[in-house]
């Protein structure tokens, strides 16, 4: 599994710790300020966690894991993350489903009855990996996209790169609860996006990000406050429409 021992990436040596340290808290300011991921991060991001491809999905009303965005723009993860989307198989799917973090640091020593669908393509050149980290983005027990970073050798990440991959998945949890607004008619999103309960989860990072808190504490008061004043997507919904004011849940 990833993290088990050091590496030295699959872009070179690993950059120092104030180098992705740097390029979070600046990934995080951005976001805070409404900013995607497109804008966050700089290109070849991916490079800084010793990866060969990142990628960004958001789950579809039916469930499925779509492409919101990818470093680099083209190639082995696009055409990965596409090729699940259609199977409905693969380690996006499973950390999509089951909320936990799928993490192979080889592919081709994965049992091919794990990704019946999934294993026999990677072989395929144009889309070659041999190991694979996906995060699942969760808000409590919702999972709501998942961060995946592929890589065409196999190896383990070290325990600082993978730190920091869980850190980026914080942070873009928090640009995908901010960026798949719902409106206030109960629409489909822009690009028909729309996840369970959406209000509730973009709400929680709009919480969170005018009050300055971490997503799970503003996701604490948002229910509590439910629990006194209705239903939560109701409150949700008067945040978002900013009948109520943050504020009201300093009080």
């Amino acid at each position: 599994m990833f993290g088990d021992t050091g590496d030295t990436g699959a872009r070179g040596v690993p950059p120092p710790d104030d180098v992705l340290a740097g390029l979070l808290a600046r990934a995080h300011r951005a976001v805070r300020a409404g900013d995607g991921p497109a804008r966050a991060l700089p290109p070849d991001t991916v490079g800084l966690f010793g990866l060969d491809a990142l990628t960004l999905s958001a789950l579809t009303r039916d469930g499925r894991p779509e492409l919101l965005w990818a470093d680099p723009p083209r190639g082995l993860g696009v055409e990965l993350d596409a090729l699940q989307y259609a199977i409905g198989d693969g380690p996006v799917w499973q950390a999509a489903h089951e909320g936990r973090t799928v993490n192979e640091a080889d592919l081709d020593t994965v049992d091919t009855a794990r990704w019946p669908l999934f294993l026999p393509v990677v072989v395929d050149a144009r889309a070659r990996a041999r190991a694979v980290v996906a995060l699942p983005l969760n808000i409590g027990s919702a999972t709501i996209g998942v961060l995946t970073g592929y890589r065409v050798t196999p190896g383990p990440l070290t325990p600082d790169r993978l730190a920091s991959l869980h850190h980026l998945a914080r942070i873009l949890l928090l640009a995908l609860v901010t960026q798949l607004a719902v409106p206030a008619d109960g629409t489909t999103a822009e690009g028909g996006l729309r996840v369970h309960h959406a209000e509730v989860h973009q709400a929680t990072g709009y919480l969170a990000s005018a009050l300055d808190i971490p997503l799970s504490q503003a996701l604490l008061r948002l229910r509590a406050h439910a629990a006194g004043d209705g239903p939560i997507t109701e409150l949700a919904r008067a945040f978002l429409t900013h009948r109520l004011s943050p504020d009201t849940l300093q009080r």
